[in-house]
């Protein structure tokens, strides 16, 4: 715990074997009370690693959900296990967890109500070796949605992510996508819910085992991104009333 508040780390993995160890290892367990990982149904053995490094709270999907269904299954998990601060860290250790402490304590101190781990404050993404080409697209595409969404975050296309359980509880995400702009319809619901998101510098690592989308896949997604924009500032505007920011039903 930290400042009294229960941190669960969320594990979304994909393929995860060769670098779900490495991940682990580095996870402050001073603080961090609880480790979630969700398997989306790999063709390699990462539920077999898991369970030989100790973790306890493991979900196999039956079938592949995507990213997005995957951060579904270990949001709504980590809010069963009571969860006051939750974190998504990719078990592929392209992000370091010993920036854990950094981001659960901008939410247990009550400074931001989210946290993301920016790759592009400093000069880590280029360094850690992103493409060029993702990085351009990652600028580009960062300016558009702070345009059209307004606000002024340095990236929204981070994979390390903190969220306070008020945040958690508040927003629908049963209605995203299953793909990877689960992503960005999340932050949309988090500033359309009147949330702020504080931001911390962290380096990134680009290596054959870490995961990446294709090029393809990349300008799908990049699509999805500017759809989500021009959604939130139409709903903002009033002109359409979208289900993205319906309440959950629980309430």
């Amino acid at each position: 715990m930290l400042n009294g508040k229960k941190i669960i780390v969320v594990l979304p993995a994909y393929k995860a074997a060769m670098t779900m160890e490495r991940t682990y290892n580095e996870i402050p367990f001073d603080i961090v009370d609880d480790v979630v990982l969700v398997d989306d149904n790999s063709p390699d053995n990462t539920v077999d690693v898991a369970r030989s490094i100790g973790i306890k709270h493991i979900i196999k999907h039956e079938v592949n959900k995507g990213y997005g269904g995957n951060q579904k299954t270990c949001y709504a998990k980590a809010v069963e296990l009571g969860a006051d601060i939750v974190i998504m860290l990719h078990p592929d250790y392209q992000y370091t967890p010993k920036l854990i402490h950094a981001l659960a304590s901008v939410i247990a101190y009550e400074v931001y109500p989210v946290a993301f781990g920016s790759r592009i404050l400093g000069k880590g993404a280029l360094k850690g070796g992103m493409p060029l080409y993702k990085y351009i697209a990652n600028r580009a595409l960062t300016l558009f949605e702070n345009v059209l969404i307004g606000q002024k975050l340095s990236e929204y296309h981070t994979g390390y992510r903190a969220f306070s359980s008020d945040v958690i509880h508040s927003i629908n995400f049963s209605h995203n996508s299953d793909d990877f702009v689960f992503d960005n319809e999340m932050i949309s619901q988090i500033f359309m819910n009147g949330y702020e998101i504080g931001e911390v510098t962290c380096p990134t690592k680009y290596f054959e085992e870490a995961s990446s989308i294709n090029f393809s896949r990349s300008v799908q997604y990049g699509l999805g991104v500017l759809r989500v924009s021009l959604i939130h500032r139409l709903h903002k505007w009033g002109v359409i009333k979208h289900k993205l920011y319906s309440k959950p039903v629980s309430e």
